[in-house]
């Protein structure tokens, strides 16, 4: 694998990321996030209720739908999940990891029994879509957060973390953060890494496609990740500051 990537990154360099926030003019939280060739379009909406499960805790809820537009790829897609055809089981089991991370990322009860819901629709795909979902999904439910502050429904700072994610592949001999497609469809080894801004782990999902990997080159790409991952979270109170929201009330020392 060359040294230098597509746009010209080393192999320990993550794609440009943009974000619009609060793209979305009704949602309480929402980006527009750009990481380069894949674009998704994450919102945050607040509803006052909960899961059965949790009706009369004081406890919240944040849970994650997941979708793919029709032309997120180079091909239309035959039909939408969900339409003329059940949701697919790859997203389904995306929508479960995007919700357990960001729920590894808060204190349910202090914000009441109110669920939120973290859309993540893919506009256009070119890699690491799950994992851009979790890092978008993360400032969306900041915001939505930020606006329960401003109305004085919070019981204290909801956040326990930052949480993001990023990819780390195995590709030709060397060890390359957040691929594209074109990496992630050659890589030996695909890994998406979920993490903190305090270096916690709070996922892992990698697979060794053939050849089995050693376990010190698997803690090479651990390691990796989180490197990628601190730089995510940088990204992340980038963006917020730059729309005018502190973390500080949001975010509790423990």
């Amino acid at each position: 694998m060359s040294k230098n990537r597509r746009g010209g990154r080393d192999l320990r360099s993550h794609r440009v990321i943009e974000g619009v926030v609060g793209f979305h003019r009704l949602a309480e939280g929402s980006v527009l996030y750009r990481c380069e060739g894949t674009v998704i379009l994450v919102t945050a909406s607040v509803d006052e209720n909960v899961p059965k499960f949790l009706e009369g805790s004081g406890r919240g809820w944040v849970t994650a739908e997941y979708q793919i537009h029709p032309r997120a790829n180079p091909q239309r897609r035959e039909s939408r999940d969900g339409r003329n055809k059940p949701l697919s089981g790859r997203s389904k089991e995306i929508e479960r990891l995007i919700g357990r991370s960001l729920r590894a990322a808060i204190h349910p009860e202090r914000f009441g029994e109110r669920t939120i819901v973290i859309d993540c629709d893919v506009l256009e795909a070119d890699g690491g879509t799950r994992t851009a979902s979790i890092t978008g999904g993360w400032i969306a439910l900041a915001l939505a957060f930020d606006r329960l502050r401003a109305k004085g429904a919070l019981r204290g700072p909801p956040l326990r973390d930052q949480v993001a994610a990023i990819s780390v592949g195995y590709v030709d001999g060397e060890f390359a953060l957040d691929l594209c497609y074109a990496e992630d469809s050659v890589a030996r080894v695909d890994l998406n890494a979920v993490g903190t801004a305090r270096g916690h782990i709070v996922e892992l999902q990698g697979t060794a496609e053939g050849e089995a990997l050693p376990r010190p080159d698997m803690d090479k790409m651990i390691d990796l990740a989180m490197v990628g991952i601190a730089s995510m979270c940088e990204i992340q109170r980038g963006m917020l500051e730059k729309a005018g929201v502190s973390l500080a009330p949001l975010l509790s020392a423990k």
